[in-house]
Parts: structure tokens; sequence; C-alpha cells
């Protein structure tokens, strides 16, 4: 089974790229993030595609903002619209945001979740998404052995997982509290699938749109698949496919795939294709772009 996750940053302008991407990487369960749509307009402008290719698909959208779906050839059974307690912004006590879904696909319990960002350290913002994080995985541990959490967590897990770690010195996505919430995830017996895979590999999956640092891989990894060990086992690929970020329009995000059980393409790298030049950048050396929602 191959599952990708992939942070489209507006899915109505990112179809000329996610529909090839389906054919080309053909993948079984797709979990994406910041659709931008309501349900009615996922459905109209991709129902008929996603049906051609075969696959279900389910979506919790808000029109202008947020937005996952999952996709599907597997199956999709016991679909799930956010979490229980899922905390409201800016009142904790309003609906839920379009920021997390899950559903059975072949076999195991699979989350497409949008992290909220935090913008600003202890900002409301800030507070929330680590409520947030906490509710999340209260809702995973019961089944977390075999269950899958997939998307864009807007948490760097370590100082590796970024081009420069004192760029980000002060910021949120690197705070203890932040890692603190993934690493009681990852405490119910739950694997980063990439990172466990390729533990001292130089590899992201989102690249700012400004200062040229998609082409100068000056990236950062915040875009995960956390699995149970049970699933975490049969893990024989995993890897961020870097071409998507290529070429005319592009998400900032790059899809992660990670294949269970067979590799289609091998065990082909942390990142395909590799970065030709990286940059080797001197601490402290490049101004950090914003890092917005």
């Amino acid at each position: 089974m191959r599952v990708a996750t992939w942070n489209v940053n507006s899915v109505k302008q990112r179809i000329p790229r996610l529909l090839p991407w389906l054919d080309e990487r053909k993948p079984d369960v797709v979990c994406l993030q910041e659709t931008k749509v309501s349900d009615e307009v996922f459905a109209a402008e991709l129902g008929d595609e996603l049906a051609a290719r075969g696959y279900e698909f389910a979506h919790a959208g808000q029109g202008q903002w947020n937005g996952v779906a999952l996709l599907s050839r597997v199956g999709l059974d016991d679909v799930r619209i956010a979490f229980p307690d899922a905390p409201g912004f800016p009142d904790p006590a309003a609906p839920p945001e379009g920021r997390a879904i899950s559903a059975v696909c072949g076999g195991a319990r699979i989350w497409s979740v949008y992290v909220p960002n935090g913008r600003a350290v202890d900002s409301d913002h800030y507070v929330y998404k680590l409520d947030w994080l906490a509710k999340l995985r209260a809702a995973v541990e019961p089944d977390a052995a075999n269950t899958m959490v997939c998307g864009d967590f807007n948490i760097m897990p370590a100082d590796a997982d970024s081009f420069d770690p004192t760029a980000f010195v002060g910021q949120t996505h690197v705070t203890d509290a932040e890692r603190g919430e993934l690493e009681a995830l990852l405490a119910l017996g739950m694997h980063d699938v990439q990172r466990d895979h390729w533990p001292d590999a130089r590899v992201y999956t989102y690249w700012d749109y400004r200062g040229g640092m998609f082409h100068r891989d000056l990236g950062i990894r915040i875009d995960l698949i956390v699995a149970g060990t049970p699933l975490a086992e049969r893990v024989q690929a995993a890897w961020t496919d870097r071409a998507a970020r290529k070429g005319t329009k592009p998400s900032d995000h790059a899809p992660m795939i990670v294949d269970f059980d067979d590799a289609p393409d091998g065990n082909c790298g942390p990142m395909v294709p590799p970065p030709s030049r990286p940059a080797k950048v001197k601490p402290g050396s490049v101004k950090l772009p914003h890092l917005s929602d």
C-alpha cells in the first residue's frame, strides 16, 4: 500500500498538478491539506476525475481557509470529521475548523491533519495549537497501534529538520512545548517513519516561495507520516517527492510518500530527485521568510 500526504495550498489552483501526479505515482491513499474549498466545491471540481481513477473521497472544508481530504482506492470506511473535544478558534467552544478527517483505509485508521500554525509564541494561536495537538493525541491513543497520522504538523521534530536551526530561535514550530506534544504522540508507540527510515539524511518537505529557497534547498521538514509500530515495521520506502515541488505553479510543500510491504520505486532515497546543489549555509546568514499559515 502506498500512502501519501500533501499540503496542496489551494486544491483548485493545484488541480493541473494533482491529477497528473496521481496518474504518475499511483498512491492508494492520499491525505490532502489546505484545500481551501467547501465540500461542495471539492466534489464538483474533483469528484468525477477521482472516480475515474478509482478513488473514493471524503472532505472537510471551510471555503477559503484550511480544509482536509482523504482519497482512497483501498476502502474509505467509518469517516470521522475532526475528533472529540476538538477546540475551535478563537473560541474553544466554537465548531472545529477544517483541520482533521479520518477513515479506515486498507485496514488502518488514517488521519489527514492540518495542525494549526501557531503564528507567534505565546499568542492565542499558539495556545490553540498546543490544545489542538493534545486533543488529537487523546483521540488517537485508543487505537494508536493501527493508526497513521499524516499531514502538515507545522512542527520541525528536531534541529536536523531545518536548513539552519539558528534561524528559528524564538519562532514557533521548534519550541519545546510543540515538540513535546509530538513526542507525546510518538510515545503512544508511534513512529516518524521517514526519519526512522533516514535517520541522518538532509530531508525537507517545505520550501518558502520567496528568496530562492527551493533552488538552494533551504527547506524544513514539517509534513509527517506517523504510524503505529505494527504499521511502521511494514515500511519499505519513505520519501519526499521533490519533483512535485518543481515546475509551474507548485505548492510550497512537496508530497511525502510511504510504501508499505513493497516499494514500486525501490528504496529510492529520502528526497526524489535529490537537490543538485544544496546551499551550504553559515548559521544566521539566511534571513528567514515569514512562516505564514
